[in-house]
């Protein structure tokens, strides 16, 4: 960029009026968080606080004190969630920005830092908020979400088990549905018990299963390899 371009940058930004003169801009990390409030709010209109609980608190003590009353953060990660939760409690307003879109706006001079460019385009009115919705929501959201892990990590469970079986040449789950069922953990609790007849461990069959126990039992005959039944056993 050309000198002449970084003059005009400069004016420009001093040029756009201010609409949130209470504007503070914040930088999260997992550790660290850098705090850039309106230049003639504190002598040191920079600072970083600790990510500790009471170090929050103390954070919003001081954006209080310097009079702000809207912020502008990222939603980075997940680090963003408890210090948007006790500046919301607070009454600030808390604007939730994307940091592509941050990136996207043009014009930064290099020897700002990014709470401090934060806190320039959110006084000038240059972020636009992302969605956030509200708590009861957020909270549903957030179990169906843990809910969908729950269930990706248990197909990944479930096809390590078919694979410890696969390389014993045991073909129960091919003839069973599903071998995580009343049937299948029956049979597998019985063989990692020690059980190796395959007629008795077809008898823990339920009526439900369309298999029977003759085609059951012939699907429980393999190679017992102590190893694999190690795997099984952490996975039942």
């Amino acid at each position: 960029m050309s000198r002449k371009r970084k003059r005009e940058g400069k004016a420009n930004q001093a040029m756009l009026p201010v609409m949130r003169p209470d504007a503070a801009g914040i930088d999260i990390g997992a550790t660290e968080i850098f705090v850039a409030v309106p230049a003639d709010r504190a002598v040191e209109n920079v600072r970083s606080f600790p990510t500790f609980t009471q170090d929050l608190y103390a954070l919003a003590d001081w954006l209080a004190e310097c009079g702000v009353k809207t912020v502008a953060m990222e939603s980075t990660g997940v680090y963003w969630i408890p210090l948007f939760q006790i500046l919301e409690e607070r009454g600030l307003e808390v604007c939730l920005v994307n940091a592509r879109h941050v990136k996207n706006v043009p014009g930064r001079r290099t020897d700002v830092s990014d709470c401090q460019w934060l806190q320039f385009l959110h006084s000038v009115g240059l972020l636009r908020a992302s969605y956030r919705p509200e708590q009861e929501v957020g909270a549903v959201r957030s179990r169906l979400r843990h809910r969908e892990s729950l269930v990706q990590m248990a197909a990944t469970h479930v096809h390590h088990m078919q694979k410890a079986l696969d390389q014993m040449n045991l073909q129960l789950h091919h003839v069973i549905s599903d071998i995580t069922g009343q049937t299948g953990i029956a049979i597998v609790e019985a063989m990692l018990a020690g059980e190796r007849d395959p007629r008795v461990l077809a008898r823990r069959r339920q009526e439900r299963i369309h298999a029977s126990e003759e085609v059951i039992a012939k699907s429980l005959v393999g190679d017992y390899r102590p190893e694999h039944l190690f795997t099984l056993r952490r996975l039942a």
